[in-house]
């Protein structure tokens, strides 16, 4: 109990702004509606990553002109995720390898780089990226591909502190965006094919020293002020013998905050290893196989680290559909308040806001194998047909039944962010098609080794396209328009009330749409793959777009079949900075 009210002692102090110069917890909460700037992830910490501007419209979105491109440089290319952050006249952006760059957004000029220098021997599964930073006070947050997390003076690019999420040599790494909420600093974990744990932490962001850590499988003790705190879950409620001590979970995808209801929302990863027979998910529908909480959404209390609530989209889970895809706050068009998140398994999901409570679910893709829908209370009805053998069944021991699966464990949405548009009440949701042939293999642990149990290729599902942007009414539960791309898309959404959305294709295009319909309205070639998240901000009385352009990510290492069929597309590493002339803006 004493630890309990220190912490909650310390959080409301942090709460009145006290703590920080600069950026403070205010400038953070109003993010989503200040035009001038983009301080969070997410262009506000509900993720919605919709702008107010409406001076860039459907009638002069034709009129978007280059203003200037940075090339990140180097041979470093690889996949480029981030998302531009903007403040006071400096754009901070993240690169692969653990790089960021501070940039004039007059410009286009480098300020200050910095370059993590990384050990020998990280072992990152889904290519080197790094998917963006946070802002608070005079600082600059990012995690790195060793595992830890950075504050960097926003002036000068110097190392104000630098502290270890966890043992990078056990595959654990980081390349999510930090959180800020209260003046703590809020960080996941990467590394769910290796058999680490996943985990939330919460670090004081003047120091860097540890507030709470929130271990996500069963079994694991929290910590709150350096002392053990309360054990998630219940031990062995879900989990056979001491499978959860190397249980997965990864929460490497960051979090969402809900400030009506002040609560952390985080997403966990693939329960480990793969190979679900070997975690007692392969059979029976009872609870007693469910691995908690992998594969699941959970709502934690900023304060403690304590979890209000949970929500698993898929127990007994056996074809790597992670959970960590983002969890979007929102108000629906009959007043309720909401949470929407599109999963890995095809299923795109509406929560309520109070308990995370299922309120209903609809496909988003076109094929979904493994389940024949969602039962009221936001459990999959499983074909269990459509469950990866158990090896233990085949003559040899060695490879259990192959099945094919839709989605392919890629997802039907991976990581690249949707985003929502009050106005049109939709969201926009970058989907793919594509399935797979898995199957089961023997796996026992081994620290810094693949934990999988598993095999697999990718396939795609159709000809003619593998992307999808996909217009979903959270209220109605109906698919409204799409629009397909041929290549897999792999990059983030960004609405605006000027009625736009804004995209990225492999094939290079940023693009435009008009955001009731879909029509593509404007596209310019950028030259590589965007996998990037585009931001929105106004600057003398003109409306910019950014967006970084660079080719990489999950697909080109492990899509199989699809790798193969994009593989001429071409590596790079530029942000691309658009602006609409104010001569041009009426027309």
């Amino acid at each position: 109990m004493k630890s309990l009210l220190i912490a909650a002692s310390a959080f409301a102090l942090a709460a009145t702004g006290a703590v920080a110069e600069g950026v403070t917890e205010a400038d953070l909460a109003n993010d989503a509606m200040t035009t001038g700037d983009v301080l969070t992830n997410g262009m506000g910490r509900h993720l919605q990553r919709f702008s107010p501007l409406d001076t860039l419209n459907k009638d002069n979105v034709k009129n978007l002109v280059p203003a200037w491109a940075f090339s990140l440089g180097g041979e470093k290319q690889r996949g480029q995720e981030t998302q531009p952050l903007i403040h006071d006249g400096i754009m901070y952006i993240t690169g692969s390898y653990s790089r960021v760059y501070a940039i004039d957004v007059k410009t286009g000029e480098e300020i200050w780089q910095y370059d993590a220098r990384l050990p020998e021997g990280i072992l990152p599964c889904c290519d080197v990226i790094n998917r963006g930073g946070a802002i608070y006070g005079d600082s600059f947050y990012f995690g790195t591909l060793d595992a830890r997390i950075v504050a960097l003076d926003l002036k000068t690019g110097k190392v104000k502190w630098r502290k270890k999420i966890a043992d990078y040599k056990a595959g654990y790494s980081y390349t999510a965006a930090p959180l800020i909420v209260n003046g703590l600093v809020i960080t996941g974990n990467s590394g769910g094919e290796f058999g680490i744990v996943g985990e939330v932490q919460a670090r004081d962001a003047e120091t860097g020293e540890m507030v709470w850590t929130r271990p996500v499988i069963e079994g694991h003790m929290g910590t709150l002020n350096g002392e053990e705190s309360t054990m998630t879950g219940t031990l062995n409620a879900s989990w056979p013998g001491d499978m959860w001590k190397t249980g997965g979970g990864a929460t490497w995808l960051g979090g969402s905050y809900d400030a009506d209801t002040d609560t952390l929302v985080f997403g966990t990863g693939n329960p480990a290893p793969w190979n679900s027979h070997l975690r007692g998910a392969g059979s029976g529908n009872d609870g007693s196989g469910d691995n908690l909480y992998a594969a699941s959404r959970l709502g934690i209390d900023p304060a403690t680290g304590e979890i209000k609530w949970h929500f698993q989209s898929t127990p007994r889970e056996g074809w790597d559909y992670d959970g960590v895809n983002e969890v979007v706050a929102f108000t629906d068009r009959n007043g309720n308040k909401r949470y929407a998140t599109a999963d890995r398994n095809g299923f795109f999901y509406v929560l309520n806001r109070e308990d995370g409570k299922f309120v209903d679910a609809m496909p988003f893709v076109t094929q979904i194998t493994w389940a024949s829908g969602i039962d009221e209370n936001g459990r999959p009805i499983f074909n269990e047909d459509n469950r990866p053998g158990n090896p233990a069944d085949a003559a040899d021991g060695k490879k259990g039944e192959v099945v094919f699966s839709a989605p392919g464990f890629l997802g039907g949405k991976n990581w690249m962010p949707m985003a929502h548009n009050p106005d049109t009440g939709l969201f926009y949701v970058p989907a793919n098609e594509w399935g797979m042939d898995i199957w089961n293999e023997p796996v026992t642990y081994k620290k810094g080794a693949a934990y999988l149990g598993s095999g697999f290729t990718i396939k795609p599902l159709y000809e003619d396209y593998i992307g999808a942007i996909r217009a979903i009414d959270p209220t109605t539960m109906e698919q409204k328009w799409e629009v397909k791309n041929n290549a897999p898309l792999w990059g983030g959404v960004m609405t605006t009330a000027g009625g736009l959305v804004f995209y990225g294709t492999p094939e290079g295009y940023f693009k435009a749409l008009d955001a009731d319909t879909g029509e593509e309205l404007w596209k310019f070639q950028t030259g590589s793959g965007i996998v990037g998240q585009p931001v929105t901000w106004e600057m003398d009385g003109e409306q910019y777009v950014s967006v970084v352009s660079g080719w990489g990510g999950a697909v080109p290492l492990w899509g199989g079949e699809v790798a193969k069929k994009v593989n001429y597309l071409n590596q790079g590493g530029s942000v691309w900075t658009f602006k609409l002339p104010k001569q041009l803006a009426s027309n």
